[in-house]
């Protein structure tokens, strides 16, 4: 037997196992690093976060993956270069953080790295009749592996998108096997540059689970506060959009998309929700010069009104009050008390945030992929039976030699 497959062999019947769940999302902030404890599998599956790190990614990493994020006409020979570029560079962020942690290499038994999204294409946007739906993410895991030396799962999206889905969201997989509760109706709700949910319906049946993409998240605020104000990258507590005001006939430009009135589950990303997109907007709306606290009002109002909306319409074709729901928050979003508070007032629900169920709302789309990765090694014995969750073992599996 090959000494890596012997190896991956033992590492599935370790009662325990240390799982290094890595994270990148659209925002492109940094790299999330999370260490996962992980026993059982499937909805036995129980996590330990022991420890959690975000790697800020600086300009000249940010400058180089925009230059073929969400873009159709690129240079190739730059994708090709960024593959490798970004699998070494998020080898070294784990390298570091383990020294800064005091944790041998050797004691990790695997890595589950996400990578970066450059390019998310399901068919309902690129309309080919004859192409599937498509993402890409770059970084590749045999580097990760190789500089590391842990054997490394990644491009979990592929088989996903391979079993008739779109690639995304994924996250269905780790809300349902940690957070499924019978008795209790559940929304996990995760802000980040898309926003995202999960339905969890008291009954835990999976034939009324599924995730959906609601619209932007964070993505079209950040755009914008990034074009109006060079120092920011970001708008820290809603503190531009509340000097504004929400401008309603914007706002009904901004939700005038086909896009929003698709059914569920659906996904999309900033190859729709960019800058031509709100000039688009902002043109039906004879708005030729708007201020940065009232576009970046309105963009804020424009993520929680397609969120709550969507929540809305799940609910509503359900046999439940929206009132017995609780929304429970996590990514970058969850941090916009604008946000909430719109969130709020438009949906009559209790809301918590994922860390009131022991998961840290900052890690927790890393630790899904550390979830995903175990599911791949130790599981996979879980059935959905709904075509809207392909039940199929997710991550290309790299050795370190």
């Amino acid at each position: 037997m090959n000494k890596n497959i012997e190896a991956l062999y033992k590492i599935a019947q370790k009662e325990t196992k240390q799982i290094i769940g890595l994270m990148s999302g659209t925002s492109l902030d940094g790299l999330d690093i999370a260490l996962c404890e992980i026993s059982g599998s499937g909805v036995n599956t129980n996590v330990k976060l022991a420890q959690f790190e975000t790697i800020s990614y600086s300009e000249e990493i940010k400058t180089e993956i925009r230059k073929v994020f969400a873009q159709k006409n690129i240079d190739f020979q730059h994708l090709a270069l960024l593959n490798e570029w970004i699998g070494l560079l998020h080898a070294s962020m784990i390298n570091e953080t383990l020294k800064k942690w005091n944790i041998p290499a050797s004691n990790i038994d695997l890595i589950a790295s996400h990578g970066q999204t450059v390019l998310h294409a399901p068919k309902f946007l690129h309309q080919q009749e004859k192409f599937p739906n498509a993402t890409l993410q770059i970084g590749d895991g045999d580097h990760i592996a190789v500089k590391t030396g842990i054997i490394t799962l990644s491009d979990f999206r592929q088989k996903h998108v391979a079993a008739g889905g779109e690639g995304a969201p994924l996250a269905v997989y780790g809300d349902y096997f940690l957070f499924g509760k019978e008795g209790e109706n559940r929304i996990m709700l995760n802000i980040g540059g898309i926003a995202n949910f999960t339905y969890l319906p008291s009954a835990i049946k999976t034939k009324d689970t599924f995730v959906t993409d609601t619209g932007t998240g964070n993505t079209l605020i950040d755009l914008f506060v990034k074009k109006y104000f060079l120092d920011k990258s970001y708008d820290k507590d809603a503190e531009i959009a509340k000097q504004g005001a929400v401008n309603k006939v914007l706002l009904n430009n901004l939700k005038d998309n086909a896009f929003f009135k698709k059914g569920f589950p659906k996904t999309i990303g900033q190859e729709l929700f960019n800058a031509e997109y709100v000039e688009l907007a902002l043109s039906k709306s004879n708005l030729t010069n708007i201020s940065a606290p009232n576009l970046l009002a309105t963009l804020t109002r424009f993520t929680a009104e397609t969120i709550a909306e969507a929540i809305q319409f799940a609910i509503k074709n359900s046999s439940y009050k929206i009132e017995d729901f609780k929304i429970y928050l996590s990514g970058g979003g969850a941090n916009n008390p604008l946000i909430v508070q719109w969130l709020k007032e438009l949906l009559p629900c209790s809301f918590y945030k994922s860390n009131d169920l022991g998961i840290n709302s900052d890690a927790k789309e890393a630790i899904l992929f550390a979830v995903l990765a175990n599911e791949t090694v130790a599981g996979g014995d879980f059935k959905f039976n709904s075509v809207k969750i392909p039940s199929v073992s997710m991550g290309k599996i790299s050795f370190p030699d």
